[in-house]
């Protein structure tokens, strides 16, 4: 008997990008919303279930009718399992800063995220070569 399997291929509209910091998730969440005039606000954690455990990461949300930008903190709330990180491909960033939706990344944004002085480094992640992107499926 021959065994099929499902294979289920993903659109991944949206873009990711890595900022290096210091600052706490509220701390950085508040600079991004005065710099760009935006409302952050703290959510439900995000529970990712692995093999044998489940990890929570802790996120805020902005949500417009043209987009929706999701700052995540790539270290797990948890501190035993802190080297699960959600994109464990840049383990140098502290947050992931996901935008969805019609207004994708420009290089105003970017700048825009450089001028915040708490903010080290912000760095493109490509999709194409993230193993660790399906944790952004939900």
């Amino acid at each position: 008997m021959k065994k099929n399997r499902l294979e289920i291929e993903y659109s991944y509209d949206f873009e990711l990008l890595g900022l290096t910091t210091s600052a706490k998730s509220y701390k950085l969440a508040w600079e991004l919303n005065r710099s760009l005039h935006i409302r952050l606000a703290k959510k439900a954690d995000l529970v990712i279930q692995a093999r044998s455990y489940q990890l929570s990461y802790s996120f805020h949300e902005h949500e417009s009718p043209v987009n929706t930008m999701r700052l995540f903190r790539n270290k797990p709330n948890e501190t035993e399992q802190s080297r699960n990180l959600l994109v464990p491909e840049y383990p140098h960033n502290d947050f992931i800063l996901m935008i969805q939706g019609e207004e994708m990344l420009s290089n105003r944004l970017h700048q825009q995220l450089r001028n915040i002085p708490s903010i080290e480094l912000v760095a493109f992640i490509p999709l194409d070569a993230l193993k660790s992107k399906d944790n952004f499926i939900f």
